[in-house]
């Protein structure tokens, strides 16, 4: 799992039909205190997340695919939660 926060959202007219009605967003990943990494990826949304939203994000293929529930969709990562507070020791 990544923590993460949207950035953007990204738009195309042609794609492959598995993304026709899903959103992708761009998402910037974070440390849990929220800093960025700099580093970056886009995944489908499962939960209705928004730009400047904290994510939780599952990156593994087979995941994505039953959470979207397809078995072969050309999908690597989705977002799975919008995050609230991470807390720490």
């Amino acid at each position: 799992m990544i923590l993460a926060r949207v950035i953007g959202q990204m738009y195309g007219t042609i794609k492959h039909p598995f993304y026709d009605g899903r959103k992708l967003l761009v998402c910037e990943k974070t440390s849990p205190a929220g800093v960025p990494t700099g580093d970056y990826l886009i995944a489908v949304d499962s939960v209705g997340a928004g730009i400047g939203e904290p994510v939780l994000i599952l990156d593994e293929g087979t995941g994505a695919r039953q959470v979207l529930g397809s078995a072969d969709g050309p999908v690597r990562s989705v977002i799975v939660g919008i995050v609230d507070a991470v807390e720490g020791s």
